[in-house]
């Protein structure tokens, strides 16, 4: 029988972050010691505040379907936490709550891209922004960065990137994978060149704010001037709050995109879970500093981690400002041939690291830098520690 899926699936990338946790899971069910250092997955419990407000919730008897945009309680929540962190002001019309911020993500490539529409990606980007912007049927036009400038496009860069196709620019700060964070004189200086071109919009993937190493307040591009209209901030609880499977993610913009995003949901999945929202609302309307032993662990643990590789040759590494991976170069490996394997990618790189050193990371090709491989430092340091030295053995 011929093969009758939709060309839209068949030429659907899988997750290579997902696919790289599905083989260390099977790994482990062999009896293998997988170290795994693929998934940006915070290893914390859900704080106890969160966790009793969602119990709360069940006593109370949430149970019933949900307002596809979200209930107005979390929507007043999250502009308080817009007002309080991002100096932006939004309303009510301007705030979507989704099944994460994936979803934000498909939502807005949806209602804003048209078949042709050029979107550009600084690379590396995000694992899923390319196949997103590709099921739009919009053109990913990825923008290469590079160590020395801490892998963060240039104003410059943005501008040659630019054509009459372009529709939006997409990136993340801080930066998954790089750790990179553009500071708030930096986005000015995009944010120049981006009001030059009047229809051109920014999706600002602000998810990892609160992970923030540099001790600055958090920079959003929307604050810039002339881009609160230009600008969709998307955010979530995932990561600074480890809530990853709580599935709640949310955007502010301008509020014709958020009503085109409230409609394109409200034909998908309607309103994220019920019991999860209520307990989001009590964690943004905590002060961040509530969840600082978080990230001082991770502070610490990216120090231990960048100490690590620095001894092993041919690993070349920014220092990340925020979130919790490293992004090292490791192309010195390639055309190499250790135990019988040669090394002719980073894909053959990161493969080899776990068939021989049993430690997942996950290939840079996915992000869009074919030179480097992500590795995950949301790992306690006994297993960051031992996953480096297995390393260090097999190379």
């Amino acid at each position: 029988m011929t093969n009758q899926l939709s060309e839209r699936i068949n030429n659907l990338a899988t997750s290579q972050t997902l696919a790289m946790a599905a083989k260390a899971r099977e790994l482990r069910a062999e009896g293998k010691d997988i170290i795994g250092l693929s998934l940006g997955e915070p290893d914390f419990s859900t704080p106890n505040f969160i966790k009793e407000a969602a119990i709360s919730a069940i006593n109370d008897d949430y149970n019933s379907y949900t307002p596809v945009d979200g209930y107005v309680e979390l929507k007043e929540a999250i502009i308080t936490k817009f007002k309080r962190d991002n100096n932006l002001s939004y309303t009510l019309p301007q705030i979507v709550v989704s099944t994460g911020a994936k979803q934000s993500l498909f939502n807005i490539a949806s209602v804003m891209l048209n078949e042709g529409d050029e979107v550009i990606l600084p690379c590396p980007y995000w694992v899923s922004y390319s196949d997103i912007v590709k099921l739009a049927d919009g053109v990913p036009v990825e923008v290469k960065t590079d160590l020395d400038n801490d892998f963060k496009i240039t104003p410059q860069q943005l501008e040659e990137a630019i054509t009459p196709q372009t529709k939006m620019i997409w990136f993340s700060s801080p930066c998954n994978p790089s750790g990179s964070l553009y500071s708030k004189e930096e986005l000015e200086a995009l944010s120049k060149v981006i009001l030059n071109h009047p229809n051109i919009y920014v999706v600002s993937d602000e998810i990892y704010e609160h992970i923030n190493y540099t001790g600055n307040r958090h920079a959003s591009i929307a604050a810039s001037d002339g881009m609160f209209e230009r600008t969709i901030t998307v955010n979530g609880v995932s990561k600074a709050f480890a809530m990853t499977g709580w599935r709640i993610g949310y955007i502010g913009a301008p509020d014709w995109i958020a009503r085109a995003c409230n409609k394109m949901q409200g034909q998908v999945t309607s309103g994220a879970n019920c019991i999860a929202q209520r307990a989001v609302i009590t964690a943004l309307l905590t002060e961040p500093s509530a969840v600082n032993y978080m990230i001082e662990e991770f502070h610490e643990r990216r120090d231990l981690i960048l100490d690590l590789l620095g001894k092993i040759p041919g690993f070349k590494s920014n220092t990340p400002q925020g979130a919790f991976y490293v992004f090292p170069d490791v192309s010195y490996y390639f055309g190499k041939t250790l135990n019988g394997v040669t090394i002719n990618s980073a894909s053959d790189f990161s493969m080899y690291l776990l068939e021989q050193a049993h430690v997942a990371t996950v290939t840079g090709d996915a992000f869009g830098n074919p030179d480097c491989i992500r590795i995950s430092y949301a790992a306690s340091k006994e297993q960051i520690t031992e996953a480096i030295k297995r390393i260090s053995e097999v190379l």
